[in-house]
């Protein structure tokens, strides 16, 4: 079994294109669902479940920490893998993401193929548990 769905939460539209256009290199099967922000990430997560969620910090109306407080107090069941992908480099931001017992890892932009190959691994190793 292998990742069906991947939710990309990010503002930039070519942030967005790079996300996908890796992914369906990676593996075209694998759907995408796009959020500019994290309100939309919270209306789709309430209609959708994604198997992973692909999450940008600097964002207008609800940025990705914002998400994660939502999220975290929303959501009882979360979303198997979350993954921030940001382009700062401040050991502070990863640290504050990996607080939530949810955020599985950290990566720097853009998404690369190795990115998706461990989220895909920690996405089969949770769905093990």
């Amino acid at each position: 079994m292998s990742l069906r769905k991947i939710l990309i939460v990010d503002d930039e539209e070519v942030d967005q294109y790079i996300c996908k256009y890796v992914i369906e290199k990676f593996d075209p099967t694998i759907a995408t669902l796009s959020a500019f922000n994290g309100r939309e990430a919270l209306d789709i997560l309430r209609q959708d479940d994604p198997d992973a969620i692909i999450l940008d910090i600097n964002m207008p109306i609800m940025n990705g920490f914002e998400f994660l407080e939502r999220y975290a107090a929303e959501f009882d069941n979360h979303v198997p893998v979350v993954a921030m992908l940001t382009s700062s480099i401040h050991d502070h931001d990863r640290d504050v993401a990996l607080r939530y017992v949810f955020v599985d890892v950290c990566f720097q932009k853009p998404l690369t193929e190795d990115h998706l190959a461990q989220l895909a691994n920690t996405w089969e190793q949770s769905t093990q548990s």
